[in-house]
This record gives C-alpha cells, structure tokens and sequence, in this order.
C-alpha cells in the first residue's frame, strides 16, 4: 500500500523546513538520529507515503521570508561593540540565495553579509557567498526529521588574505553551530491518528523509517508507517 500525500502536506512540511533552514533554531544541538538513505533499489515498502518538493517552491518560500520576516541574522555574541553575526542576504556576487536539488544533492547556495569583532584589527565588515550541503536524520523515538546543514565552501569578497582565513572561519562556524538541527517534520505528519467514525474506532500510524532521493529535480521523503487500528 503505497500513499502519495497531497500538495498542502507539502507546502506545510516544506513551509516549516525552510523557515527553520534559513531563520534557524533556538538553539544549536547535536544532530541525532539515524542519518536518511536512498531509498531501496526495489521500490518503497507497503505503507509508504511520498512527499514532493521542489527548486520553484523553496524559492517561494525564501522569497517570502525575505519580503515578510526580513533577513534571517545569526549572532553568536553580544557586548564587542562590534555586530558579530553572519546576516543571510537574497542574493551577493551574481549568488542567490536558494535550494539546489540535483546529482542527488541537496546544496544551499547563501548570500551573506555581516561583521566580526578581530583581535589587533577592530570591528571588520564583511560580504560574501557560501556553498552548503543539506543531510537528513530521523530520530524514530521522537517522531522526528531533521536536517544538518553543513557549509563547504566560503567565498568572501574584496576581503584581504590576512584576514580571510579567520573571517572565513567565524562565518562557516556561525551557520553551521545556529541553524543544526533543522527541524523538517516532526510529530504530524510522522504520527498520524485518523478517526474512523463508521468503526467507532481510530486509525494509528507512526513513521519507522525515512528515505529520501533527489530526482528529476525534485526532493523526495519516503516515509513508511505501521498501522494499527485502536477502538
């Protein structure tokens, strides 16, 4: 039995992943869970369902954070009088800020501004574009996906060799500690509980494994469930 899970599932789980991806979490944690696969090569389990995503809509989305919410910043300490924080930008350097899906790869291209508090050079501002690539893990006692974004290159522009290593560093360590974990789903979908009031009982399901593939440029999240039936 196989569910294909319609267009306002997607636009609710992708709607909360990318607002986390880009506006990030609370507070850094490490990533738990058992890290997501392809799915298998003979096709997904009975008790599947499917989720769809693609570039057009995470474009959507971020253009929509940008207009409404405004430019997500990452701060990672007060009282330098110096800003010390990494402020994701729509676009820098002929690089838009988005979400990649391709060679089954999620990349997260970023356009970034921000300043950092250097020791014998002051407060310094900065500018540049970053790559990142985006893993998934589900942690099943918790009925949750989450994402680690981990940055893998940094571009900084018009920025001296001396201070480059250590501004480079202060950047990819900035996204990397603030957004992971990104929370993709939790709780509903992954559990589901359907009255089926014909029954006078209830339809139970929890996820117990999810995969994901990148293809024909779309993200897709296999989640397989076991059902039970309460009265």
């Amino acid at each position: 039995m196989k569910f294909v899970l319609a267009l306002v599932l997607g636009v609710l789980v992708g709607g909360a992943g990318a607002y986390f991806l880009f506006v990030g979490a609370p507070r850094a944690h490490l990533v738990k869970g058992e890290k997501v696969s392809a799915p298998e090569p003979g096709g997904p389990p009975p008790g599947t369902a499917v989720v769809e995503l693609d570039e057009q809509f995470f474009g959507t989305l971020l253009s929509t954070i940008f207009r409404d919410l405004g430019k997500p910043a990452f701060p990672l300490q007060a009282g330098s009088g110096c800003p010390d924080q990494v402020v994701i930008e729509p676009d820098s350097g002929g690089v838009r800020t988005g979400v990649t899906l391709q060679n089954n790869q999620v990349t997260v291209p970023l356009a970034f501004s921000g300043g950092y508090n250097m020791p014998l050079f002051g407060c310094q501002n900065f500018r540049g574009t970053a790559e990142a690539n985006l893993g998934f893990n589900f942690v099943a006692d918790e009925q949750a996906l989450n994402g680690s974004l981990t940055v893998v290159g940094v571009n900084m522009e018009g920025m001296s060799p001396l201070m480059n290593g250590p501004i480079t560093a202060f950047v990819q360590g900035a996204i990397n500690q603030r957004v992971n974990p990104i929370p993709i789903m939790r709780g509903q979908p992954l559990t589901l509980n359907v009255p089926v009031q014909a029954t006078g009982g209830t339809l139970q399901a929890r996820a117990r494994d999810v995969r994901a593939e990148v293809r024909d440029g779309k993200l897709r999240l296999h989640v397989t469930y076991d059902f039970k039936g309460q009265k």
